[in-house]
């Protein structure tokens, strides 16, 4: 199956977002709770979840739909006061 030179592009952004927010968060550059983390976590994962849809593979569509709900349950949680 041949994979066009596109969604390899749009395949690896995804990627690429997810591992920045990784490396960030490993480094204590980002913090887990702020936006920036769960945004990019939210968009990366959102993506490979679309490349994952065609054609069709279950465990990684499983993965990543679920990292992307996940994030953006973070993005939108309501924030305890004191917490920014």
């Amino acid at each position: 199956m041949q994979i066009s030179a596109a969604r390899q592009a749009l395949s690896f952004l995804g990627a690429a977002l997810i591992l920045i927010a990784y490396a960030g968060h490993q480094m204590n550059w980002m913090d887990s709770r702020k936006t920036a983390y769960n945004l990019l976590n939210a968009v990366g994962s959102g993506i490979l979840a679309y490349i994952a849809l065609h054609p069709f593979q279950v465990g990684f569509v499983v993965l990543e739909v679920s990292w992307s709900l996940l994030s953006l349950f973070a993005l939108f949680r309501p924030r305890v006061e004191g917490q920014s």
